[in-house]
């Protein structure tokens, strides 16, 4: 039994060119020198320009395999990923709290691809309201929060999670992302204004697994989201093209 690294687990789609989804978490998570574990909520077919298909994974089989991982091993963070629906959601948020109350959960709410498609099932968005008391820390980018801030989903409240609005696709100040933690707003600043201009394949994926990674090393939130911040910097300007590396 690994006893030097915190568990961390990451529930998100696989993406066969290792941009995004639970092969881009696991290369984080190895860089933080935490122990990854993964549960596939989709099968996808894409590369780091386009997306040709997807299947999603049937909800018991996930179900079964995060029940299996965290009776076996300490979990101390996940994060989730690509999910079909708000139901959906729910049940592994659900699962995860019923074998440790404790963990510190992390989605990063992808609602499309870069490439326009769409994963998350709009419709349901009203649903996620009660869900969100039982998440830490949301990370859409500016576009996905705009959209999910339209069906009043971050009204002040006691047990609100928190949420960190990347600045990624802002138009003013681009690359400042806003943390709001707890009613306050905490501005962070980009360290390195070269990263603006390399995109990558998957960076929210990597943002967010990073951030949870940091949670499990026992950084506090806003803490986990400035040295994930440095993390994904460091992996945009890693190259000039869309799959960046890991360092």
């Amino acid at each position: 039994m690994q006893k030097e690294r915190p568990f961390v687990m990451s529930i998100a789609g696989f993406d066969p060119s290792g941009g995004a989804g639970v092969l881009a978490d696991i290369k984080t998570f190895e860089q933080l020198k935490v122990q990854g574990l993964c549960v596939c909520t989709a099968m996808t077919l894409q590369t780091e320009s386009e997306f040709y298909t997807l299947q999603w994974q049937p909800i018991d089989e996930i179900l079964s395999a995060i029940n299996v991982l965290m009776k076996k091993y300490k979990v101390e963070a996940v994060k989730i990923g690509v999910v079909k629906d708000a139901k959906f959601l729910a049940q592994i948020v659900e699962k995860l709290k019923s074998i440790n109350p404790e963990v510190k959960i992390v989605w990063d709410p992808v609602l499309k691809s870069t490439s326009e498609f769409s994963f998350f099932d709009l419709n349901t968005i009203s649903e996620l309201k009660n869900i969100l008391q039982k998440i830490n820390l949301i990370t859409p980018n500016y576009n996905e929060y705009n959209v999910l801030k339209e069906h009043h989903l971050f009204e002040p409240s006691e047990n609100g999670c928190s949420v960190l609005i990347k600045g990624g696709h802002r138009e003013d100040k681009t690359g400042t992302d806003i943390l709001w933690e707890n009613g306050k707003e905490i501005s962070i600043e980009p360290n390195n204004t070269t990263a603006l201009f390399y995109p990558k394949h998957g960076s929210g994926c990597i943002l967010s697994s990073a951030i949870s990674g940091y949670l499990a090393l026992g950084k506090n939130v806003e803490q986990a989201c400035q040295k994930g911040k440095l993390y994904i910097e460091k992996f945009l300007t890693s190259n000039p093209t869309l799959l960046g590396f890991h360092s």
